[in-house]
């Protein structure tokens, strides 16, 4: 059984983006409650920092899927004593068939989880990618509209990692366009917003970025995250009062009615987002945290061998 990486979303090809968000999509409504895709693989879940939705969606997809737990705690591996990423990535693939793992910096290490080819290794979120936040995100528009292709989406706040995946992943479906409104020194890392144009340019879609609320076009969706990203370290004292004016509030939505509102969650209500919008009825926020579990499922399933 082949075994696949999924540390960027740059990782998929097309189909295997799209074949994934179907997937989840089919999780959710209930038609493969009968697969168990991972029946005896052991699947380890290693978390430097805290999660509530990555890990618990993660962990209870591998368990309904057929598949064994082996949870790590931030100092349970011998990396902390030195040995390398690397030899750690041999090891355990020795042992398991997946590991999902949060680490506290860039790819690097997740990297050098797979540098081999017996154990599929999955990030749960790095300090410049979220990519199975973005699958969630593409699985939760494909339910709520039926297809992405097409698809606006008004994004608010830091260009944190859940927005740089939302950026990779958004921008390879055709005529879709992603707006990005953040503060000024908190966009999207130049990196990841080239690779997105770059994408956007092939798929007959848009990204742009801006660092105001001015001249906004028509959109079909507004999203934002927390402005305290984990993990994340604000680089000027004064950062509240440049995140002011993105939050995200009734006056806003008012701008885009029937506008679908998108939260990763944890929010902060009265920060990047108030109550009135995160718990009205054009909020989909919880049911998209739901579908961090169906799309889990997906992700387990495909990067074990599960086929187009």
């Amino acid at each position: 059984m082949g075994r696949r990486h999924l540390i960027s979303l740059d990782d998929l090809d097309d189909d295997d983006l799209r074949w994934i968000v179907a997937r989840g999509a089919d999780y959710a409504a209930g038609s493969l409650d009968h697969v168990r895709p991972l029946h005896e693989a052991v699947v380890g879940v290693l978390f430097r920092k805290t999660s509530t939705r990555t890990r618990t969606a993660f962990s209870a997809g591998a368990l309904r899927l057929g598949g064994r737990l082996i949870t790590y705690g931030p100092g349970d591996l011998q990396e902390n004593t030195g040995e390398t990423a690397a030899d750690t990535g041999q090891v355990l693939s020795g042992m398991l068939d997946v590991l999902v793992a949060r680490t506290v910096g860039e790819e690097a290490e997740l990297r050098a989880y797979a540098e081999q080819d017996r154990m599929a290794v999955v990030n749960a979120m790095s300090a410049g990618e979220h990519p199975t936040q973005a699958l969630t995100d593409l699985t939760t528009l494909t339910r709520r509209f039926g297809v992405v292709d097409g698809l606006r989406v008004l994004y608010v706040g830091e260009g944190n990692n859940t927005a740089s995946a939302l950026a990779l992943g958004l921008s390879r479906f055709a005529g879709t366009e992603l707006h990005l409104r953040t503060p000024f020194d908190y966009g999207l890392a130049p990196d990841y917003l080239h690779r997105a144009t770059i994408h956007a340019k092939a798929a007959g879609s848009r990204v742009d970025q801006r660092h105001d609320l001015l001249d906004l076009p028509e959109v079909d969706v507004v999203y934002t995250t927390r402005w305290q990203t984990t993990g994340s370290v604000k680089h000027t004292s004064d950062w509240r009062t440049a995140f002011a004016p993105f939050q995200v509030n009734s006056a806003l939505m008012d701008r885009f009615p029937g506008a679908l509102f998108l939260h990763d969650l944890p929010a902060h209500r009265g920060e990047e987002v108030t109550a009135e919008v995160l718990d009205g009825p054009a909020s989909a926020a919880f049911e998209q945290a739901e579908n961090k579990y169906h799309s889990a499922r997906a992700v387990l399933e495909w990067c074990t061998g599960g086929v187009r």
